[in-house]
């Protein structure tokens, strides 16, 4: 028996409507979802911090994910594992014609955008949709999809010419939210939407422009993101640790105290 088929074996088990699981028989595609995305996220967690022993465990958790959602699929009579393995298998051969055909490219980069163009060609033939952002999925993170939307319309000449556009950019969008924050929208309460809808919209366009200026310098928006997220939990668990050491909390601390001990965490890094 292949590993893989012990696992499609393991899966159909758990999933028996008689003797298996009533958890695992009670689960959908929608139910199953947040976990696929939850273990995708961990495995790249595991690559992050170069543990390639938990690395092997999160793929396979990964892995279930796919299993679990064919063997739902083949409950219902729509496709098996095998139909998964099959139609990524053809897609890696049709959009690698440089490997398993006569095709040529140059460099990585070359191959990126045959890539793109043999994408592009798929997305005519198989949606209605004609839009140059077609195809670029709502489920995702919304980082990553504000990337895809940047980096797509720029494929068609609608971008900043230079980093120096983007900085541009982002202090117009930093004057208007400095703007929606003065007409004192950020001071009304949550029952007038309209003033909190308009001030949440132009902290979004921030937010945009700050990960197309990401696409620019060649940075991944999300893992810009984790690093500083991993810096302000360390310097704050610093601050924690100090506070600690010297018989105080937080709430007999001020701000100013509390910033002047950030600083000091700080400048000893």
């Amino acid at each position: 028996m292949s590993d893989i088929q012990r696992l499609i074996e393991v899966m159909a088990r758990l999933r028996d409507p008689v003797d298996g699981c009533p958890w695992d028989i009670e689960q959908t595609f929608d139910s199953i979802a947040p976990y696929t995305i939850e273990e995708a996220y961990e495995v790249a967690d595991a690559i992050a911090r170069e543990d390639l022993g938990d690395l092997r465990d999160e793929l396979g958790d990964l892995l279930l994910q796919v299993v679990y959602h064919a063997r739902m699929a083949e409950e219902s009579g729509a496709f098996a594992f095998a139909d998964v393995v099959d139609s990524i298998c053809e897609k890696m051969i049709r959009r690698h014609p440089h490997v398993f055909g006569d095709a040529q490219v140059v460099d990585a980069a070359d191959q990126s955008r045959a890539w793109e163009a043999l994408k592009a060609a798929e997305r005519a033939e198989e949606d209605s949709d004609p839009s140059q952002l077609a195809g670029i999925t709502r489920g995702i993170p919304a980082l990553l999809r504000a990337r895809k939307l940047g980096k797509r319309a720029a494929r068609v000449g609608f971008d900043w010419p230079d980093t120096n556009g983007v900085l541009a950019k982002l202090r117009e969008e930093i004057s208007e939210i400095e703007a929606e924050l003065g007409s004192g929208s950020a001071t009304q309460p949550r029952t007038a939407p309209a003033a909190g809808a308009a001030l949440e919209e132009e902290i979004g366009d921030l937010m945009f422009c700050v990960v197309n200026l990401c696409r620019h310098q060649g940075i991944d928006p999300e893992r810009a993101l984790n690093i500083g997220n991993a810096k302000f939990e360390r310097r704050f668990r610093q601050m924690e640790d100090r506070l600690h050491k010297t018989g105080r909390t937080f709430d007999d601390t001020d701000l100013a105290e509390l910033e002047s001990l950030w600083q000091a965490v700080k400048a000893d890094e």
